[in-house]
């Protein structure tokens, strides 16, 4: 076999389809817009979901990419196999109700043969069980042997979840020979072992499921996904995706940082996987908007560099490294992702961050593990709850096989059991919060059949009202042909002046009045292309499809919106301009009332820096500057300098909002027609929202004017109450501060005072049982510190002692009970104490065997409580021998 580099066969397959008439489009992000059922880009043909389920008309009926894919499924197999990775590149074309089986199975024997040159006798392929109308065309067409045409069931070869497009597939496996195999004479594509290595499959999309109902669909489609690094691997002769041209070299230098050569052992091997794998996919979702976080997509980032950092910390690689990687990966991948090189100093920047925010945790986890292991010990048990492993893993990112390694060393094991019941009861949270859909869903039907017969022009850039009709109702998801008072409808108009939601602007309120209703509208959507969709409740009468109707929107609420929004693209430019280039929007929300931007920022933004962008905005409010929306293509567009957002997916045709001589965006939002519409702009607040981002509430024109007002009230008051103007405020507060504080010490010196008292009357009241001292009493204490002080005192001066010490605190009681350690050693526990009084109080707590603290709810219950576990303390003390 001819060897290709990554780059070279990359670039093969686009030219190979772009000669087949196929649209070659970049690989879209990471994050998939406007697709809340996935977290991440799983496949290639992600990105183009929608118009698979006719939602959206594509760019092209032929598409083909290289598309950045990451899947964690699999994410403990990274590592341990020649083949498993959480990120790669997924080869794709795409038909949208053009082409089928006809042309793409002899397409695809022709690039795997004549041009990556694989030999023919050593390619197999499997088909869907009774997918005859493929084997005619792989045997008669392409003339594979009948032989080499494996038929497999439902579970590797048909693509389906439930409802939706689905269908059979067909996938090209290259037989590696009996080296790898498994020995058996029945070995073939389908087997377990390792000789036949599928690394194309071609999904025919021809059904509609609902069900166990499959329709045939009029339009048919074709969905093919290549592994981009495990062909690679094949033509270059390697076992593993990790030996190929542009990962190997990221390998070799980790290992040099740990001073170990790949291939010098499974253990070494796995971690330098682990590390080169994780850190990839790490860098592209960084680049791609994603942050650390404890949900979602910025969860999977955190898992996945803190278990590159946990192996890191196994070979011995000291001190930050994660960033060191991060260069490696991208001096590798430039060539066919050079946003990664503009965005590099940022990735690093959030990828040092979290590396140094997880050391600290990483102690924290080893501190909590041996406790445990110190508890087990104690106790004489030989197992830690899977309970307990899952906080490690949860809390401190400790992968289940760091704990079970560790507590191998002092002869212990987990529950394994308990482990994944606790992490399966996660995962099911997590598929509920996201609502999980499959392959393709169907959610949309009832949008998707108006969206074949109409459309909606949107005339709302231009004016506030509009004459239009009413095309189509829903309700409870279902076309209807007339809502009647009371009822929660979707209106879709044939035209509208309404807003949708997008961008981070909400969508417009107002009022669709009919010959026969009135619908109060709450919210705009955009549920498919080409339509908009305007959610409220029919106020009066009712409303019917077809029916003439008025749309009109709350003007006011518009105009406050426009002035946030514009005062957004300001800010922007005001953060880059005074905090660096570094900035760019991570998020915003606009609406009538404020506005909130998050950004890209590594620390807090001082006082300073707040009232020189505050300044900045007003000054460029001042100048008058026209706001000037344009439409042009994109190339157009990025040439002039407009400023993209992150993640954002954008056609040919964009809207550009250029603001004077000062700040040009790509936005399909509205604005004011000059800067000095927005009146004035006042910060609220600037605050962190997650590692590396911040975020800047703020309020622009009445709003503004209120918020100034607000606080000239609190100025007011503040200087009747204290009789002073106001520059003279600040001088006041701090002696009024200065006298609180030497009222404050001196009373800290009172209730010392009044503690030694106490201790005196405590220590006299000590009765001797055995060989030991017993505290027991009521004391006067308002929390648990001034307890726990005085039971320390205690113990200090009686040894050994055994201390229970109750108090009374408005409607609560405070318990707390401190043991020598002689006494605890012989068997006397605190948490026992403890636990024992709080259950008589109607409380509960514990703690370590020398100090534990509890609470309960029934103070009347205090003396009986104390007199109880005084003779329990007894009966522990009587008969100790020290």
């Amino acid at each position: 076999m001819k060897s290709y580099t990554v780059n070279q066969i990359r670039t093969m397959f686009l030219e190979f389809f772009q000669s087949k008439d196929h649209r070659i489009l970049p690989s879209a992000s990471l994050i998939p817009h406007g697709d809340p059922t996935l977290l991440l880009t799983v496949a290639g043909m992600v990105p183009f979901k929608r118009y698979f389920l006719g939602l959206e008309k594509p760019v092209s009926p032929r598409i083909a990419t290289s598309q950045k894919c990451i899947r964690t499924g699999d994410i403990d197999s990274v590592g341990k196999t020649d083949r498993h990775a959480t990120f790669f590149e997924m080869l794709g074309n795409f038909s949208f109700g053009d082409y089928f089986k006809k042309e793409v199975i002899p397409w695809a024997w022709e690039f795997v043969t004549q041009h990556l040159e694989l030999p023919p006798d050593r390619l197999w392929v499997s088909i869907y069980l009774d997918d005859d109308e493929a084997f005619e065309i792989w045997h008669n067409v392409v003339g594979l042997p009948a032989e080499r045409i494996i038929r497999l069931g439902k579970e590797d070869n048909f693509w389906e979840t439930g409802s939706g497009p689905c269908g059979p597939c067909s996938e090209i496996y290259l037989d590696r020979g009996p080296e790898f195999g498994c020995g058996e004479p029945t070995c073939r594509p389908g087997c377990d072992c390792e000789r036949f290595l599928e690394f194309w499959n071609l999904v025919f999309i021809q059904f509609h499921q609902d069900g166990d109902t499959y329709t045939p669909l009029k339009d048919k489609s074709i969905d093919t996904g290549m592994g981009l690094e495990r062909v690679a691997a094949l033509l270059q002769g390697k076992t593993s995706i990790f030996e190929v041209d542009h990962i190997k070299p990221i390998v070799d230098a980790v290992g040099a940082l740990a001073g170990v050569s790949y291939g010098a052992g499974p253990e070494t091997d796995m971690s330098l996987r682990v590390i080169v794998d994780h850190l990839r996919a790490v860098t592209f979702l960084v680049a791609d908007g994603v942050l650390p976080s404890n949900e979602g997509r910025g969860y999977v980032l955190r898992r996945l560099l803190r278990r590159a950092v946990r192996h890191a910390r196994l070979l011995h690689i000291a001190g930050p490294f994660a960033e060191r990687v991060v260069d490696l990966v991208v001096e590798q991948m430039k060539g066919a992702y050079p946003e990664l090189v503009e965005r590099q100093e940022y990735v690093k920047n959030v990828v040092r961050l979290e590396e140094e925010r997880f050391s600290a945790t990483l102690e924290q986890g080893l501190r909590l593990l041996q406790e445990l292991v110190e508890e087990a010990r104690k106790s004489g048990a030989t197992v830690i709850s899977g309970a307990d492993a899952f906080q490690l893993y949860d809390t401190f990112g400790f992968p289940i096989d760091l704990t079970r390694e560790i507590l191998a060393q002092d002869g212990l094991t987990v529950d394994e059991a308990g482990f994944k019941a606790a992490m399966e009861a996660q995962r099911e949270r997590a598929r509920k919060s996201r609502t999980a859909h499959g392959y393709l869903d169907s959610r949309l039907d009832a949008y998707k059949e108006l969206a074949g017969a109409v459309t909606t022009e949107f005339v709302g850039y231009e004016c506030f009202d509009a004459k239009a009709k009413v095309v189509g109702l829903i309700v409870d998801g279902h076309s209807v042909d007339s809502a009647k008072q009371g009822e929660q409808v979707a209106v879709v108009l044939d035209r509208t002046p309404f807003y949708a939601e997008g961008g981070g602007q909400v969508g417009d309120q107002g009022l669709i009045t009919t010959d026969t209703g009135v619908v109060r509208v709450e919210d705009v959507r955009k549920p498919v292309e080409g339509l908009v969709s305007h959610l409220g409740v029919v106020e009066q009468g009712y409303v019917s499809v077809g029916s003439p109707a008025q749309a009109s929107i709350a003007d006011e609420l518009r105009r406050e919106t426009a002035r946030h929004h514009t005062a957004t693209h300001l800010l922007h430019k005001a953060l880059k301009d005074i905090l660096g280039e570094h900035v760019n929007q991570a998020g915003s929300y606009v609406g009538p009332q404020r506005l909130r931007f998050d950004f890209t920022h590594f620390q807090a933004v001082t006082a300073e820096e707040l009232r020189k962008i505050e300044q900045e905005v007003n000054r460029q409010i001042l100048r008058n500057l026209p706001v000037v929306p344009a439409i042009t293509d994109l190339e157009t567009a990025k040439e002039k300098g407009a400023v993209a957002l992150f993640g954002e997916k954008y056609g040919d045709e964009v809207r550009m909002i250029q603001v004077g001589d000062y700040s040009l965006e790509l936005c399909g939002g509205t604005h004011v027609q000059a800067t000095g519409e927005i009146g004035v702009f006042k910060i609220l607040s600037e605050g962190s929202v997650a590692a590396g981002v911040r975020r800047i509430e703020a309020v622009v024109g009445s709003e503004a004017l209120a918020y100034i007002h607000a606080q000239e009230d609190v100025l007011q008051q503040l200087q009747a109450k204290l009789q002073s103007k106001a520059e003279q405020l600040p001088e006041q507060v701090e002696r009024l501060l200065e006298t609180n504080r030497a009222l404050e010490k001196e009373l800290a010196e009172l209730k010392k005072q009044n503690l030694l008292g106490s201790l005196d009357a405590l220590l006299s009241s000590a009765e001797k049982v055995g060989q030991a001292s017993l505290v027991v009493a009521e004391v006067a204490a308002e929390d648990p510190e001034e307890l726990r002080e005085l039971g320390d005192r205690i113990r200090d001066r009686l040894n050994p002692v055994a201390v229970l010490l109750g108090a009374k605190s408005g409607d609560k009681v405070l318990f707390v009970s401190m043991v020598s350690k002689p006494l605890a050693q012989a068997g006397v526990h605190a948490g026992n104490v403890v636990k024992k009084a709080a259950q008589i109080c109607g409380g509960g707590g514990g703690g370590r065997p020398d100090m534990a603290q509890a609470g309960g709810r029934l103070p009347e219950k205090l003396a009986e409580a104390l007199e109880e576990s005084r003779q329990y303390l007894r009966q522990q003390l009587e008969g100790i021998v020290l």
